[in-house]
Protein backbone atom coordinates (compact mmCIF):
# COMPACT_ATOMS: atom_id res chain seq x y z
CA UNK A 1 0.00 0.00 0.00
CA UNK A 2 2.92 2.49 0.89
CA UNK A 3 4.20 2.30 -2.89
CA UNK A 4 0.58 3.18 -4.29
CA UNK A 5 0.57 5.87 -1.90
CA UNK A 6 4.14 7.07 -3.24
CA UNK A 7 3.02 6.86 -6.64
CA UNK A 8 0.56 9.22 -6.07
CA UNK A 9 1.72 11.31 -3.95
CA UNK A 10 4.81 11.52 -6.98
CA UNK A 11 2.01 12.22 -9.74
CA UNK A 12 0.12 14.54 -7.62
CA UNK A 13 3.68 16.36 -6.87
CA UNK A 14 4.19 16.69 -10.81
CA UNK A 15 0.68 17.88 -11.46
CA UNK A 16 0.87 20.65 -8.92
CA UNK A 17 4.20 21.57 -10.86
CA UNK A 18 2.42 22.06 -13.77
CA UNK A 19 0.27 24.06 -12.18
CA UNK A 20 2.69 26.34 -10.81
CA UNK A 21 4.26 26.73 -14.06
CA UNK A 22 1.47 27.37 -15.99
CA UNK A 23 0.72 30.38 -12.92
CA UNK A 24 4.29 31.57 -13.29
CA UNK A 25 3.52 31.68 -17.31
CA UNK A 26 0.30 34.18 -16.06
CA UNK A 27 2.76 36.20 -14.29
CA UNK A 28 5.34 37.00 -17.36
CA UNK A 29 5.30 40.31 -19.08
CA UNK A 30 4.15 40.32 -22.44
CA UNK A 31 7.45 41.15 -24.23
CA UNK A 32 9.58 39.10 -27.06
CA UNK A 33 11.77 37.65 -23.85
CA UNK A 34 9.42 36.94 -21.78
CA UNK A 35 6.83 34.78 -24.33
CA UNK A 36 9.52 33.23 -25.55
CA UNK A 37 10.33 31.34 -22.25
CA UNK A 38 6.35 31.16 -21.40
CA UNK A 39 6.18 28.91 -24.48
CA UNK A 40 9.11 26.85 -23.06
CA UNK A 41 7.84 26.65 -19.84
CA UNK A 42 4.58 25.67 -20.27
CA UNK A 43 5.81 23.28 -22.21
CA UNK A 44 8.56 21.42 -20.15
CA UNK A 45 7.13 22.76 -16.94
CA UNK A 46 3.88 20.34 -18.04
CA UNK A 47 5.49 17.52 -19.75
CA UNK A 48 6.85 15.69 -16.57
CA UNK A 49 3.77 14.98 -15.25
CA UNK A 50 2.58 13.66 -18.81
CA UNK A 51 5.77 11.57 -19.29
CA UNK A 52 5.26 10.19 -15.69
CA UNK A 53 1.64 8.88 -16.74
CA UNK A 54 3.62 7.07 -19.53
CA UNK A 55 6.43 5.53 -17.26
CA UNK A 56 3.51 3.82 -15.31
CA UNK A 57 1.84 2.32 -17.83
CA UNK A 58 5.95 1.29 -19.17
CA UNK A 59 5.69 -2.15 -21.27
CA UNK A 60 9.46 -3.26 -19.88
CA UNK A 61 11.72 -1.95 -17.23
CA UNK A 62 14.40 -0.23 -20.30
CA UNK A 63 10.65 1.61 -21.34
CA UNK A 64 10.04 2.52 -17.68
CA UNK A 65 13.92 3.79 -17.69
CA UNK A 66 13.85 5.61 -20.72
CA UNK A 67 10.84 7.43 -20.63
CA UNK A 68 11.43 8.43 -16.46
CA UNK A 69 15.28 9.96 -17.92
CA UNK A 70 13.12 12.19 -20.91
CA UNK A 71 10.76 13.26 -18.07
CA UNK A 72 14.24 13.97 -16.08
CA UNK A 73 15.24 15.88 -19.12
CA UNK A 74 12.18 18.47 -18.96
CA UNK A 75 12.46 18.58 -15.12
CA UNK A 76 15.93 20.00 -15.69
CA UNK A 77 15.06 22.34 -18.82
CA UNK A 78 12.16 23.70 -16.73
CA UNK A 79 14.58 24.66 -14.42
CA UNK A 80 16.54 26.31 -16.73
CA UNK A 81 13.79 28.46 -17.67
CA UNK A 82 13.11 29.27 -14.23
CA UNK A 83 16.63 30.01 -13.14
CA UNK A 84 16.90 33.33 -16.50
CA UNK A 85 13.40 34.31 -15.31
CA UNK A 86 14.77 34.85 -12.17
CA UNK A 87 17.88 36.25 -12.67
CA UNK A 88 16.90 38.27 -15.76
CA UNK A 89 14.60 39.52 -13.82
CA UNK A 90 11.44 39.16 -15.32
CA UNK A 91 9.56 38.92 -12.76
CA UNK A 92 9.74 38.97 -9.03
CA UNK A 93 7.32 36.44 -7.15
CA UNK A 94 7.81 34.19 -4.44
CA UNK A 95 6.63 31.55 -5.65
CA UNK A 96 9.23 31.56 -8.62
CA UNK A 97 11.39 30.54 -5.26
CA UNK A 98 9.17 27.82 -4.40
CA UNK A 99 9.19 26.57 -7.72
CA UNK A 100 12.42 26.16 -8.11
CA UNK A 101 12.96 24.35 -5.09
CA UNK A 102 10.10 21.84 -6.05
CA UNK A 103 11.57 21.09 -9.25
CA UNK A 104 15.37 20.60 -7.42
CA UNK A 105 13.67 18.22 -5.70
CA UNK A 106 12.05 16.63 -8.34
CA UNK A 107 15.18 16.09 -10.04
CA UNK A 108 16.88 14.44 -7.42
CA UNK A 109 13.33 11.67 -6.68
CA UNK A 110 14.02 11.31 -11.16
CA UNK A 111 17.71 11.19 -10.52
CA UNK A 112 17.17 8.60 -7.90
CA UNK A 113 14.07 6.62 -9.08
CA UNK A 114 15.98 6.19 -12.16
CA UNK A 115 19.60 4.85 -10.41
CA UNK A 116 17.53 2.53 -8.58
CA UNK A 117 15.56 0.97 -11.62
CA UNK A 118 19.20 0.99 -13.11
CA UNK A 119 20.35 -1.37 -10.43
CA UNK A 120 17.38 -3.29 -10.50
CA UNK A 121 17.47 -4.17 -14.37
Amino acid sequence: MEKTILKYNLEDRLVKLACLCLEICDLLPNTRSANNLEYQLSKSGTAPALLYGEAQAAESRADFIHKMKIALKELRETRINLRIIKEKPIITNEKLQNVLLEVNQLIAIFSSSISTAKKNQ
